[in-house]
């Protein structure tokens, strides 16, 4: 029997360590939470926006994204470019990203820095100033950022066309970063359409992480942020829903830059809600089970170790959302084995797992796993930041996320089972085949610049402005 390291050992052994949290809301609405670390001096800065590009109005995607890249020009106070400036002399980091329930803003500093830091994002908040040369040069930004990073990448392409196939009601359906034809008709309304409707102190959550005190934490955003005014006509985030999927959906898509064939099936799951999140964290032991690990996985051993069919395999589940979460496995056959081969031994595998049931050794495995890198987790005043910032803009509660690892360790065999006959049905799901033409595949010369293994089809990835 293989010896645990000992700081492992340790981490186990040790009771489940609460971080500090201390709660506020400002008089304008504005949620405040306070995470206390002391360790080192520094503190994380964030400002979350309960609006994301499924919030977005029809003929306008990737108009969150692109206000988000706005948000870093001039300002009553600011010059354009400016307020990243200040931050690196002051020795520290920024960055923001959207996603389709939320976008966030977020600084890395001494804490010493922190008051500063909330000067400037409160003035962002309030005070843009964009002018047409702004609308004009940063959309050809987004543009370019679009090429590079969806349409010079065939695997970007094709999660993109299968998302819009899973999701065919939703705006979950769409691209964070937006569908090029409508990238390219954005305008100034546009923009401040999303900043004036959305971007005010009672849409946002304020979130302090780091070497600080709750007090003053909350008497500096009383005065930079307290002072803006709520927006009285902010709507309730009501989204278009998808309607039951009756029928198994396939989208083939083949490119001559693709080297390995590989294919993904991806089924719409829960999303952990507000109080019950039992179902969601079963999916993340379905996906551990099925295809987390390279050798143990429910996939790699029926179809890389008992069966030569797979060169790699994987599962993917990642349930914070607003609406629904997606669930997604993949399969990259070995040469000289077809997708179409690949896919009934991977619905073999699972069919089989389905009537067998969770091996019970699998299973602990995995709960000690979830219950390291909880206690791993606290360690990352970063990591904990955007945890609760996340949680609180998809609708959960402090006590839903401080629940959450208590919740993962107390998941069965039976609440796994349950997850996937729920979620693991055909007909509610979107397969994805993706390879080269034929003609191109028999003729290629050299390898091009994709995965070996196909990506787990998890939900996009945000999109990082800078």
């Amino acid at each position: 029997m293989r010896r645990l390291p000992a700081l492992l050992l340790a981490v186990l052994a040790a009771p489940a360590v609460a971080q500090e949290v201390t709660t506020a809301r400002l008089d304008n609405g504005m949620e405040v939470v306070v995470i206390e670390d002391h360790r080192a001096p520094v503190a994380v800065h964030m400002v979350w926006y309960r609006t994301g590009s499924a919030d977005e109005p029809p003929g306008v995607s990737g108009v969150a994204h692109f206000l988000e890249h706005l948000l870093f020009k001039a300002t009553d106070d600011l010059e354009s470019g400016e307020f990243s400036r200040v931050v690196a002399e002051n020795g520290g980091s920024d960055n923001a990203f959207t996603s389709y329930d939320y976008t966030a803003y977020h600084q890395r500093v001494a804490a010493d820095r922190l008051d500063l830091m909330m000067e400037m994002e409160a003035d962002r908040m309030n005070d843009l100033r964009l002018t047409p040369e702004d609308i004009e040069t940063e959309r050809q930004v987004i543009l370019e950022e679009r090429a590079s990073r969806v349409e010079s990448e065939p695997g970007s392409i094709a999660q993109e066309q299968m998302r819009a196939a899973l999701f065919l009601n939703h705006r979950y359906g769409q691209p964070v970063i937006g569908w090029r034809h409508e990238m390219e008709a954005l305008d100034m309304d546009d923009v401040l359409g999303t900043y004036d409707l959305w971007y005010s102190p009672n849409n946002a959550i304020l979130v302090v992480a780091g070497d600080v005190e709750p007090e003053a934490v909350i008497a500096m955003a009383e005065e930079h942020y307290g002072v803006i005014p709520a927006e009285p006509g902010l709507p309730e985030r009501v989204r278009q829903q998808e309607p039951p999927q009756v029928a198994a959906r396939r989208v083939v898509y083949e490119d001559p830059r693709v080297a390995q064939p590989y294919l993904v099936r991806s089924y719409i799951a829960p999303a952990r809600d507000p109080g019950e999140q039992q179902e969601a964290a079963a999916l993340l032991y379905l996906a551990e089970i099925l295809g987390g690990s390279s050798f143990t996985s429910v996939l790699a051993r029926e179809l890389t170790f008992e069966a030569p069919v797979a060169l790699g395999s994987g599962a993917g589940y990642s349930g914070t959302a607003l609406d629904d979460a997606t669930f997604g496995i993949s399969v990259t056959p070995r040469p000289g084995v077809s997708l179409e081969e690949a896919e009934a031994a991977m619905e073999a595998a699972v069919t089989e797992f389905l009537a067998e049931g969770v091996d019970p050794a699998q299973l602990e495995r995995i709960r000690t796993q979830f219950r390291a890198a909880e206690t791993y987790a606290l360690d990352n005043v970063e990591g904990l930041a955007n945890r609760y910032g996340a949680g609180l803009a998809t609708g959960l509660s402090v006590e839903d996320i401080q629940a959450w690892p208590e919740i993962l360790q107390a998941v069965t065999a039976e609440d796994v089972m349950a997850a996937a006959r729920d979620v693991l049905d055909e007909r509610s799901s979107v397969t994805l085949f993706v390879s080269a033409p034929a003609e191109a595949a028999a003729d290629a010369a050299e390898p091009a610049a994709e995965p070996a293994v196909a990506p787990a089809a998890a939900p996009d990835a945000e999109e990082a402005s800078q």
